[in-house]
């Protein structure tokens, strides 16, 4: 017998007697707008761009369902009598205007929490401040070659909430999660993960604690078959295990778990009850760098349950990575050449650095997100041969770096680009064989790029003309 959706159902009749809003025209909307439409659900569109900021194709698109639409930034003004609101990620729910149609009755979701609301089928839900999209990307792949039919959302893949009727009980749902995803989510998925946890974000967030109250909402709300994967070594998530109210697995690069998953002298082992079973040795995984091995660690948590462990690691074993994540674009007369765009704060930075033993020609900087830059002085300091600084945290990570030279009594060959292809070529004069060009911009790309996949093809495309 063919499933129904029965929740999915429920919900979708209840959608033709409701005022409904949509906020932002981004990825995850575009398609949600598309299948209210095929709803005959009542909808006004808002966002805080103008007309000429946003796609053409997009505004003709919402044209042709004639619904109402406010674009600017006084748009939320005229949010006023909805029943259900949907937010894009960016809207946060904190805005004035949201809370004010919340108090008044309104209910206030995104499309990723109704995903997981109806889904049939069981949710695996990833998020961190570094290493998600890699551990989802991972997560999904080692499900797929499982033989399991696996559906990939969130900030990765698809937008999955308009093909739920065509999710099946025995399929699964792998999301990468954002903060501002999960703020105020109300659900979480039934196995969850959290990488770890630094200050990000804190140019949007009220304060670190909001964004780390976001973040537990991926695993506030699971019942006690619930599964929560987390970071023993990142002070943050290890507190965390005291409010769980499933099953905790936790995973280790610097300590021997009893329980768990760890990387010890170079090998990934599973630990159960103390007795260490070996698993893999780093040297046989095509993934670099020990933030990638703990990567590993939160994937075969994550699936122990669903997949053989030797037919995950098979698929472990053959993966190359995520591109825009320390990702090998070419090898020009001796030097190899790394996009590490996705590397957006400097813990990820600190990541790329140790990940690699040659000599660095480190190009790090890009928009400020109010981070504090001290820690990446020290590897900075240690590890880069040359350091090349463009965009607007530029002058932040000069001046973390010269303070950390003074107190090490070292000096450092320190330049600074204006713009982004001035960069690239200064470190094609800069290297010489042997060594390592390191993009790892430790910033986000929104000073001078779309998105940091915009800012690692351009550097791609600057590194392929180089000769």
């Amino acid at each position: 017998m063919k499933f129904k959706n029965e929740k999915l159902k429920k919900f979708e009749e209840e959608l033709k007697n409701k005022k409904i809003a949509v906020i932002g025209l981004g990825v995850s909307n575009i398609p949600l707008i598309e299948y209210l439409s095929k709803k005959r659900a009542e909808v006004t569109i808002f966002d805080d761009r103008k007309e000429e900021k946003i796609d053409a194709n997009v505004i003709k698109e919402i044209k042709k369902y004639k619904y109402t639409y406010y674009l600017g930034e006084d748009s939320l003004s005229h949010l006023k009598g909805f029943d259900l609101i949907f937010r894009s990620p960016s809207c946060l729910p904190t805005k004035p205007e949201l809370l004010a149609e919340k108090e008044r009755g309104a209910i206030v979701t995104t499309e990723i929490e109704q995903l997981i609301k109806m889904a049939p089928c069981r949710v695996i839900g990833i998020t961190g401040s570094d290493g998600k999209t890699t551990t989802t990307t991972l997560t999904h792949l080692v499900l797929k070659d499982a033989g399991y039919t696996c559906h990939l959302g969130g900030n990765i893949g698809i937008p999955i909430f308009t093909k739920l009727n065509e999710i099946k009980p025995e399929d699964i749902i792998v999301l990468e999660l954002s903060s501002f995803q999960l703020m105020e989510m109300d659900v979480s998925p039934s196995i969850s993960a959290i990488t770890n946890i630094t200050p990000n974000h804190l140019n949007v967030h009220k304060d670190y604690d909001e964004y780390i109250e976001a973040k537990k909402n991926i695993f506030i709300h699971q019942n006690e078959d619930g599964i929560l994967v987390l970071n023993a070594d990142n002070e943050v998530t290890n507190n965390f295990k005291a409010e769980a109210n499933g099953k905790v697995v936790l995973f280790s690069s610097k300590q021997k778990l009893e329980n768990g998953y760890i990387v010890d002298e170079d090998i990934i082992k599973e630990c159960n009850d103390g007795i260490r079973k070996h698993l893999i040795a780093t040297k046989d995984v095509k993934l670099k760098g020990m933030h990638n091995y703990e990567n590993i660690c939160a994937v075969l948590a994550l699936t122990k349950t669903l997949v053989d462990t030797d037919k995950a690691l098979e698929t472990i074993k053959d993966f190359t990575g995520v591109h825009h994540r320390l990702e090998l674009v070419r090898v020009l007369d001796g030097v190899e050449w790394y996009n590490d765009s996705a590397s957006t704060t400097p813990t990820r930075g600190i990541s790329a650095l140790n990940a690699i033993n040659k000599e660095i020609i480190l190009i790090a900087g890009g928009a400020d997100k109010n981070l504090d830059y001290t820690p990446i002085a020290k590897p900075i300091v240690e590890k880069v041969k040359r350091l090349i600084l463009i965009g607007q945290t530029a002058t932040k990570i000069y001046d973390a770096v010269k303070n950390e030279l003074e107190i090490q009594k070292k000096e450092l060959d320190i330049h600074m680009c204006e713009t982004f292809k001035e960069s690239i070529e200064l470190a094609r004069r800069l290297a010489n064989p042997d060594d390592v060009v390191l993009f790892s911009p430790a910033s986000t790309s929104f000073d001078m790029f779309k998105d940091m996949y915009d800012r690692g093809d351009k550097f791609r495309e600057e590194v392929n003309k180089l000769v």
